[in-house]
């Protein structure tokens, strides 16, 4: 017997055309701490993170996205990190009503963008911070609470979508989102069997249980690449950009038939994002 009957081919997998909503970081510093990446003793540089996140635009453009544009609005630093302004499906932008004072401003700036480019804007009754904590994985949506998001708003957006919500307990404050343990691989609504990856640590007891029996198949990426948020990653269901520094996940990815590409994101890193927090998907 040969290795190649023993090892099953990766299967083919397909792109799909994105839409994402993002937000240049022309005001990106460190100016305050709201998570245990921020330190506003450390230097932080506007001009590398305007670079570094000029790389993941036009990744997305090579790729053949089409990537939207919020304007940056001085002293909300973190205006850069578009997934937490919102989620968005069949239409409708449900708001983003942010756990810090300093991040406040920037729900009502996003939903001002969601009504201006034709969006149902619904404004949120319960704390919750946007794709940050909410990820669709086929028809349904993974939903995370513990450090940002209330849990009354699962049933909020369970509501608003009329689609199964699942609670998810994150633990670990650094992993305070729930797209910087959980990685969507295989986005598209109605994907069957769909693919995640994510770090068990992150996770309670209980919810840990959820995700291995509902993703038996998952991968599980090492503490090492979740440290550089390896995980905090965006798909379009073959191509998957991902930190540069999470070797081992790259490894997996090209194992399970993806083509991982790698972006250096380090300076927004002292913010405590990575390339999904820096992009936010339309879906109309």
């Amino acid at each position: 017997m040969t290795l190649t009957d023993t090892v099953p081919a990766a299967p083919t997998r397909l792109p799909s055309k994105r839409t994402v909503l993002m937000c240049r970081p022309d005001y990106f510093t460190v100016v305050y701490r709201i998570n245990p990446w921020m330190d506003p003793a450390l230097p932080t540089d506007t001009s590398l993170a305007v670079q570094q996140w000029q790389v993941l635009y036009d990744t997305y453009v090579g790729l053949g996205f089409d990537v939207k544009l919020v304007d940056p609005i001085d002293g909300l630093p973190d205006m850069v990190y578009a997934a937490n302004g919102g989620f968005v499906l069949d239409g409708i932008a449900y708001g983003a009503s942010f756990t810090h004072p300093e991040r406040q401003p920037e729900g009502p700036a996003y939903m001002t963008w969601f009504g201006d480019n034709g969006f149902d804007v619904r404004v949120p009754k319960n704390i919750n911070e946007g794709e940050g904590d909410f990820l669709l994985v086929g028809d349904v949506i993974l939903a995370g609470t513990g450090f940002r998001s209330a849990s009354d708003s699962h049933t909020e957006m369970a509501e608003i979508y009329g689609r199964d919500v699942i609670t998810l307990e994150l633990v670990n404050p650094s992993f305070y989102h729930l797209d910087t343990a959980v990685a969507v691989l295989d986005p598209a609504p109605g994907y069957e069997n769909p693919n995640i990856a994510y770090l068990p640590s992150a996770f309670s007891a209980a919810s840990l249980a959820i995700l291995e029996e509902r993703y038996p198949d998952a991968i599980i990426v090492t503490e090492t690449d979740a440290a550089v948020l390896g995980l905090n990653s965006f798909s379009d269901g073959y191509n998957v950009v991902i930190a540069s520094r999470a070797v081992d996940f790259e490894r997996q990815l090209r194992e399970r038939g993806y083509n991982p590409i790698g972006v250096d994101l380090s300076e927004l890193l002292l913010g405590g994002g990575g390339v999904k927090c820096c992009t936010l998907e339309l879906r109309s």
